[in-house]
């Protein structure tokens, strides 16, 4: 059975937090494993984070939107916003690259999603906002059972 839910924020830092929670909760449906759980709310962190930071420049009027679905014991799921956009998103997703070093920025996070997600792909255009859409197959769940 297929399960979604969308949501939308400001670009705010404290709404960081609402998200992963509000992910987690949903896809707690599916009775993930611990590290599975954390890994997608790591994700979803990493995600509205660059967003905030990246995108709106903690532009306040940003608006960030995340849909999750839930087909069987995979989730999909979608971060959007339309900010700055990725001028060179083949460099932006490189391990260690960042374009605010001075914020003390690790530019980890691409590559944080990349791991502990399955799949992995970034939309972005100059001036136009950046997609992230990423997918993960769940162990063994009780979504399988239904």
């Amino acid at each position: 059975m297929k399960n979604k839910m969308e949501i939308q924020f400001s670009a705010l830092s404290q709404n960081e937090s609402f998200a992963r929670i509000t992910v987690a909760a949903f896809i707690a449906q599916l009775d993930p494993t611990l590290d599975e759980l954390t890994e997608l709310k790591t994700v979803v962190s990493e995600a509205v984070t660059n967003s905030i930071i990246h995108g709106y420049e903690n532009d306040p009027d940003g608006i960030i939107y995340i849909s999750v679905m839930i087909d069987g014991d995979i989730v999909e799921m979608t971060i959007r916003d339309e900010g700055m956009g990725i001028e060179d998103v083949d460099e932006a997703v490189q391990p260690l690259y960042t374009t605010k070093p001075e914020w003390e920025r690790s530019g980890m996070g691409f590559t944080i999603m990349e791991n502990f997600m399955d799949e992995m792909k970034v939309i972005s255009h100059k001036g136009e906002g950046t997609i992230i859409r990423l997918k993960k197959h769940l162990t063994k769940s009780k979504a399988l059972a239904n």
